[in-house]
């Protein structure tokens, strides 16, 4: 495989990947639930199949290696929905640690963390801060050029946005005919209005994130790319 295109850490055989690591490649590390309820109308694995389209999307874009996405963090407002899987802070940044530790092992030295959630912003900044030389990119942060877009921008959950994504990813497990505006988040793990989404929407806003993420990568490391 050219080291002049991005890949999935998975895809490479353990010579290919130490070729990559020795070169100085970035590697990103995904993380998003992939079990987390996301309203009545979307799936449990909706921030799994962002962190994986945000890390495709790098991919195309970037010489990057793109690890398996992480699919368990720190969830704390969705352990009453059925199915919802949640770890302590301690035991997600535990997990974290023993993740770039292990790349870094393998001679990893530039490492960047793609986060889809929210509660999971602190935990992974204070590993930041813990381990040093480290890249969080947090999703919420990037992509404000697809603002316009949208009608509601306060939802914050399976809301216009979210479900903006799952129509252009995903659009068979998107239930639009369950979808409950302006439900109260205690009984449909939802908030914001999504009525108004729809995939044209959703790819312009991964899209965004996408390229300004990319962009955030090469102004930490412009030598690497």
């Amino acid at each position: 495989m050219s080291a002049d295109r991005g890949v999935w850490l998975e895809d490479l055989t353990w010579q290919e990947a130490k070729v990559r690591f020795d070169a100085g490649a970035v590697v990103v590390v995904p993380v998003g639930a992939a079990s987390k309820a996301h309203g009545p109308h979307l799936p449990l694995k909706t921030d799994a199949l962002t962190a994986r389209a945000l890390a495709q999307n790098l991919v195309e874009r970037l010489p990057i290696v793109a690890a398996p996405v992480v699919g368990f963090g720190f969830y704390p407002a969705f352990t009453a929905f059925a199915g919802s899987q949640h770890l302590t802070a301690d035991t997600f940044k535990a997990l974290m640690r023993e993740l770039v530790g292990n790349l870094r092992g393998h001679g990893v030295r530039r490492i960047a963390i793609l986060n889809t959630g929210v509660s999971t912003e602190k935990p992974l900044d204070e590993l930041s801060g813990e381990l040093g030389e480290i890249a969080v990119l947090h999703m919420r942060l990037f992509g404000a050029k697809a603002d316009a877009l949208f009608d509601d921008l306060e939802g914050g959950h399976a809301d216009e946005r979210e479900t903006s994504v799952m129509l252009a990813l995903e659009p068979r497990s998107v239930r639009m005919d369950r979808l409950i505006p302006e439900g109260d988040f205690k009984t449909t793990a939802a908030t914001g209005d999504a009525s108004r989404a729809s995939a044209f929407k959703g790819e312009r806003l991964v899209d965004a994130r996408a390229e300004d993420m990319a962009a955030a990568l090469v102004a930490r490391w412009p030598d690497a790319f």
